[in-house]
């Protein structure tokens, strides 16, 4: 259950109402989903988390249905079921295929383990493993 009140785009005003029409714009959709509704309680806040989004999932080297796979992996790590949630739309919706995703999960469970075997055991990391 949300701790704090989502703020609807009908009761939107000021940067928050600004910010809503430019996620509105970028996902051409009028969907605003509950994470902005719920920032928007901090406007500023809300801002400065939405302009980092653009900078960060926006365009650069790697391409946007790998970051959404990466941002997946790290939710799975992070125990955040709206992440996953969310991010797995968006990744579908930027070509992720059924096979894609099986895979991703394997990785993510395979990546999972070996970090619990290495981090219970405590193995030193090999030398030529450090980057300088």
């Amino acid at each position: 259950m949300t701790t704090v009140a989502l703020i609807e785009y009908a009761d939107a005003t000021g940067d928050v109402l600004t910010v809503y029409d430019e996620i509105r714009h970028a996902r051409k959709s009028d969907f605003i989903n509950n994470f902005w509704k719920a920032l928007a309680n901090n406007p500023e806040q809300l801002r400065r988390t939405w302009d980092q989004l653009k900078i960060v999932m926006g365009p650069g080297s790697i391409d946007p249905l790998t970051k959404e796979m990466i941002y997946i992996a790290v939710s799975v790590a992070n125990s955040c079921s709206y992440c996953i949630h969310s991010h797995t739309v968006a990744a579908r919706a930027k070509g992720m295929s059924t096979d894609q995703h099986s895979e991703l999960l394997a990785v993510i469970g395979m990546a999972s383990h070996t970090n619990g075997l290495v981090t219970a055991m405590q193995v030193a990391t090999d030398t030529e493993f450090m980057v300088e």
